[in-house]
């Protein structure tokens, strides 16, 4: 289908205001534009009933979003998007927020390191030991450890997915793994990234630019911690939710992933949302897409958490 007409209107508004890329831009102008685009298009957010920063032995920052309930709570570990060059705790409040009152769950953000300061695979450890420390720490923080779950968008559906494969074989035990358009194999040739040219969209050349960032050496990004489609084996990992987009360069990428963990016998729920683009799960404020994939979203975690 056509691009959506809520998409097609936001595409026209940047061209007419000529938005430069984040890839055209320094660093500090990416980072900076980026936090400012995210929050308008993600809309006014939601009071949660407890917010808190906490770090994390080793100094990983964290932030806690607890709803008004008795604990101890299902929890969802939310690793953020930003090209792992991008992007903060600050970016994913929106989206922590509305999962924490939609499931409701507990929500906890990590503030892992970003490149290319600190490369590949700073992130995916920082990531994977914050998930350790959080479920060693699960009654002073009011987490269930039978109800650990992790997810992410974009970059940080590619750690949500490389920390599942850790944690299959160095815990902590998971029950979800929730991966919004995640990357999941360095230097694809697929159909939509070869179709991912738009200049005012995320496109083909956003995602090399990242990589590029990411990466220290091409050889990393055949480590299944970088590309978690090239894991030996997706065996006994928990189930999964994989959203993707029609017109997004990485629609292909996920979508190969979701088959794969099929084919090892997760259970697997795949859903294609025709007509958006990469982001719009952060644009419920300005998508209607949005809206309805963070609804999606609230409700496949309420089942995988379950009951008391």
């Amino acid at each position: 289908m056509p691009l959506d007409p809520q998409v097609e209107a936001m595409r026209a508004e940047r061209e007419a205001n000529q938005v430069p890329q984040l890839y055209t831009q320094t660093l500090a102008e990416a980072r900076a534009a980026d936090l400012e685009s995210i929050q308008a298009a993600g809309g006014e957010v939601e009071a949660v009933h407890h917010v808190e920063d906490i770090a994390t032995d080793d100094g990983v920052p964290l932030r806690v979003y607890r709803p008004d309930q008795d604990g101890p709570l299902p929890t969802l570990i939310y690793f953020f998007g930003g090209g792992w060059t991008l992007g903060s705790i600050e970016t994913a409040d929106g989206i922590s927020r509305t999962l924490a009152n939609a499931v409701p769950c507990q929500v906890i953000t990590v503030g892992y390191r970003l490149a290319p300061e600190h490369p590949f695979p700073a992130a995916v450890h920082d990531c994977h030991n914050a998930t350790h420390w959080i479920a060693a720490h699960a009654e002073e923080l009011e987490v269930d450890p039978t109800r650990l779950a992790v997810g992410g968008d974009s970059a940080g559906g590619n750690l949500a997915a490389a920390t599942t494969l850790l944690a299959r074989d160095n815990g902590p035990e998971l029950v979800g793994q929730l991966l919004v358009y995640p990357n999941t194999l360095y230097g694809s040739d697929t159909i939509s990234m070869r179709a991912g040219d738009d200049p005012y969209l995320f496109n083909k050349t956003s995602v090399g630019w990242y990589w590029d960032h990411y990466l220290t050496d091409s050889a990393d990004g055949l480590n299944p911690l970088a590309s978690p489609l090239l894991a030996e084996s997706h065996a006994n990992l928990p189930p999964v939710l994989v959203i993707t987009a029609e017109y997004d360069p990485l629609r292909d990428e996920g979508e190969y992933y979701a088959e794969k963990l099929h084919a090892a016998d997760v259970p697997t729920t795949l859903s294609r949302y025709d007509g958006m683009v990469h982001g719009f799960f952060a644009m419920s404020g300005i998508l209607d897409g949005g809206k309805k994939a963070m609804a999606e979203a609230s409700t496949w975690l309420s089942g995988i958490f379950g009951d008391d």
